[in-house]
C-alpha cells in the first residue's frame, strides 16, 4: 500500500452568539455529506491570498450564515487530521467569538443546506464533531460571566 503524502491546512471561523429571551444561542449549519446525511458544524473557511485569519473568519461567517458579524474576542483553535485525495491533512482552525450586526440567516450560501440559531445547552447534542463541541463549551464560559451578548434585535453599547 502506498504511503499517504502529508499536508497542512488552515481555516478560520466563528461562534456567532446572541441572546434569545435571555438564553444564549449560537449559529450552526448543516453541511451535506453523502455518507451520513449531513454534519452540523460551525461556520469556517479557507483564507484567500493576503487575507488575515480575522478577515477570513469574518468573510466566511458572513458567506456561510448570511449574517454580518463583528469579532468580540478570540476563542481558541482546534486541530484534527483527515485523509483526502491521497493525502493525510493536518488542519488547524482558528475561531473567534462573534456577534451579529446585521444580515439574515436566509442569505446563507450553498455550503450549508440549513443554518439556524441553537441554544448553547442544545449544541452538544447537535454538533457533529467533538472538537467543535469542546470549543462551544469554552465559548459558553467566556460569555456567561461577562454577558457580552446583546438580546436579539438590540445593539451592544
Amino acid at each position: 500500500m502506498a504511503r499517504l503524502r502529508r499536508a497542512t491546512a488552515t481555516s478560520a471561523g466563528g461562534i456567532v452568539v446572541r441572546s434569545i429571551a435571555g438564553v444564549p444561542h449560537l449559529v450552526a449549519g448543516r453541511r451535506h455529506r453523502e455518507r451520513d446525511g449531513g454534519a452540523w458544524t460551525l461556520p469556517k473557511g479557507t483564507p484567500n491570498p493576503l487575507e488575515t485569519l480575522e478577515e477570513t473568519a469574518l468573510r466566511e461567517v458572513e458567506e456561510e450564515t448570511g449574517l454580518e458579524v463583528r469579532i468580540v474576542a478570540p476563542i481558541d483553535r482546534i486541530e484534527y487530521v483527515f485523509v483526502q485525495g491521497g493525502a493525510k491533512i493536518h488542519k488547524t482552525v482558528h475561531y473567534w467569538l462573534m456577534e451579529p450586526v446585521g444580515g439574515d440567516l436566509a442569505r446563507h450560501d450553498h455550503e450549508f443546506d440549513e443554518v439556524r440559531w441553537v441554544a448553547f445547552a442544545d449544541a452538544p447534542g447537535l454538533l457533529t464533531f467533538e472538537t467543535e463541541r469542546a470549543l462551544v463549551e469554552r465559548a459558553a464560559g467566556m460569555i456567561a460571566p461577562a454577558r457580552m451578548i446583546a438580546p436579539a434585535g438590540e445593539a451592544r453599547p
